[in-house]
Formats: C-alpha cells, structure tokens, sequence
C-alpha cells in the first residue's frame, strides 16, 4: 500500500520569499508564490528549519536550471506547488493546518490542491531545462547588450556620490550580497576580516550576515527591503539605492524607524552601487561576497540580463577580488595529524627540561610518590 504523505503544522505565508524568511520557525510549513524557486530563497528555508513548503506556483518550470528545488528535496523537506494563489485568502497566519497527501486542509475542511514535488519529476524537468539553455542564453546575451548601450552612462559618467564619515581611499573594502554560499564564503574569510580591518559594506540583507559573525557594517547601501531593523540600527552610515528618476522607496522605511540616510539615484542593482562607491572613494582593492556574476544569478533574481553589472566590472575589474566559492575551496579547521604535531612540538621543550634538571626530576619523584599513598 502506497505511503501518503501527513503533515501537521503552522503555517506562515508571504508573496515575498525573504521576507517569509524572516518569520519562519522550526517545524513551520512555508507558504510562498515563488515561481522557479532560487537557489538563495531555498537556502534560507532550509536553515529556518520548515518542514515543508506550499507554492502557490510551479516551483520548477523547466524554463532553465533554477536551483532551488534541488536544495529542498536534498534536505528532506517536502514540496507541494501549483495549489492556486485562492489559498492565500483562505489561510491566516498562524494557523494549524494539514497536509495529507496532495492535500491542504484547515479545519478539517479541503481548501487546495497540488503537486507533489518528487525527485523524478525533478529529474525531467532539468533535462528540459538543460535542452533550453542554449536558447536561453542566446536571448540574455541579447539582452545585456541592449541594455548596455542603454546604461554606458553608469560607467562613462560620474554619479554624484555624496560625503561619507566612513574613510575608503587607500583601504581594503569587503562587500557582502546575498548570494550563493554567501554565509559560506564569508565564514571563510572572516580571519581576513580580523587582521586586515577592511571597510564593510552590507547590500541589503547581506548586512545580516556580517552581523551573525559579530561584525558591524560601516555601510548598508539598497533599497532597504530585505535588512533587520536591528541591523540597520548598528551600522554607521545607510545609503538608499533610488531609481534614476529619483524615487526612493526604501526611504520610507528608513524614516519610520527614526533614522539617517543619503538618497543616490543610479540605474542598475544596489551591488553594482556598492562596487562604484567604493572604487570612486578609491579603495585599494574590493573583495565580493555573495555577488552575482552569471547568467543563471540574474535568472534566478528575475532579470534578462546583466548589463549594469557587466559595465561596472568592466570599470572595477583590475581592483576587484570575487570570494565566490572559496568556502569549498578553503577549510580553516586543523586536522589531527597537524594537531598532534603541535602538541609534540609543544611537549618537547618540556621534556628537555625535565630531563636536564635534577630539580625537576626530584619534584615528579616527589609527586609520584604521594599520589601513589593517596
């Protein structure tokens, strides 16, 4: 007899995945609208622990490799997707709901209906995802040249930065984005951060992850919608990312919470505004975390190109270090051969001692015999 899946838990809802995020407990069942769920947004449940995840959409399309599906099945959490944006309405917050089989209910009573997401089914659709890469690409590429011609201005011409209290020229600058293996790459790294000292710029939610290793940000630069207030409340200077026409939502949220921020109109992505910064207030060199730099990076953040970010590392590539990866690269823990080296290169002066001192000799003597009467 076929095993049917049966899920109690509560459930907490929100059309913006990271923000969900940010609310989710141990044994909570997510419910998000998230079409062809990212490698970061999988990450990030999978750390909050949920048991598992309702979509309101197909969380796998098949349209290219999205990620984020391939994290969740790999960590045990069940998937149930395309069940219907209805049961946003039907849900609160909160809630105790049921999950048997194909099937939600609350209160006993049926109120959507999915798929359940299995590896086979996942399997398929990355074939298909992988037959319609090449088409993909082609239309990126497209893409980012279109908009290239459009935006040459982010590197051609200067924008107006305003003054900062925080003192870049001449120093190393570490910029952290919320990007793949971004907590990784950042735990590797963090003894450069205690010896070499470098300026901290946190790009929205980026900021948090410095903050959970015990460092403060001398600048968060974004629009402001994935940071913690508490984040936003230590750091030193907050610069808002508005749009070219100079709208600037985020500052909204920034005066609500009573405090200070610069406004700097730019088109492109707030990580892009943090590498101009910092190579405009001429720092020496500028190591990326987290930072987006390929196609399937802007895929999954929703963008059909990456015509900002290609310009600008054209501009800052001969000062620019990307930490991408080095976390698999890189292991700071001692293993026990090297261990038991030090530990015998620590006794030997030691036994040296003990065996050139008569003093010495005469005190173990001394103490071999009473802890024997003892």
């Amino acid at each position: 007899m076929k095993k049917v899946a049966y899920i109690r838990g509560v459930v907490k809802k929100d059309v913006i995945t990271k923000m969900l995020c940010q609310r989710l407990r141990p044994g909570d069942i997510a419910l998000i609208a998230h079409a062809d769920l990212d490698e970061i947004a999988a990450q990030e449940l999978a750390e909050r622990g949920v048991k598992a995840v309702i979509n309101t959409c197909n969380i796998f399309s098949g349209d290219y490799p999205a990620q984020g599906t391939k994290i969740l099945l790999e960590e045990g959490i069940f998937i149930l997707d395309m069940v219907g944006g209805k049961i946003f309405s039907l849900l609160e917050e909160g809630e105790r709901i049921v999950i048997r089989g194909d099937t939600v209910l609350s209160r006993g009573k049926k109120v959507a209906r999915g798929r359940i997401m299995k590896k086979e089914i996942y399997s398929e659709q990355m074939l298909r995802a992988e037959e319609n890469l090449n088409h993909k690409l082609d239309h990126f590429v497209q893409n980012t040249l279109k908009f290239a011609r459009k935006e040459k201005s982010l590197i051609l011409d200067k924008l107006a930065f305003p003054k900062l209290k925080t003192k870049i020229e001449g120093r190393h600058v570490l910029i952290v984005v919320r990007g793949k293996n971004y907590k990784k790459d950042l735990r590797a790294i963090s003894s450069y951060i205690r010896e070499e000292k470098p300026v901290l710029i946190g790009v929205d939610g980026g900021a948090d992850a410095l903050g959970e290793l015990g460092f403060n940000c001398q600048i968060i630069i974004g629009d402001m919608d994935s940071v913690k207030d508490a984040t936003l409340h230590k750091t030193g200077e907050i610069i808002v990312h508005a749009y070219p026409d100079g709208k600037a939502p985020g500052m909204a949220r920034i005066t609500g919470l009573g405090l200070q921020a610069k406004v700097i109109p730019a088109p492109g992505t707030s990580e892009d505004l943090a590498f101009l910064l910092a190579y405009e207030q001429k720092a020496a060199l500028i190591v990326a975390v987290g930072s987006h730099s390929n196609m399937l990076d802007f895929l999954e953040k929703g963008r059909k190109g990456m015509a900002s970010t290609f310009l600008v590392r054209l501009k800052i590539g001969a000062k620019l270090v990307d930490a991408k990866g080095l976390a698999h690269l890189y292991r700071s823990n001692l293993k026990w051969q090297s261990v038991s080296i030090l530990l015998i290169a620590a006794f030997f002066p030691l036994a040296v001692l003990i065996a050139l001192s008569p003093l010495v000799r005469h005190f173990l003597y001394l103490f071999f015999w009473k802890m024997k009467f003892f």
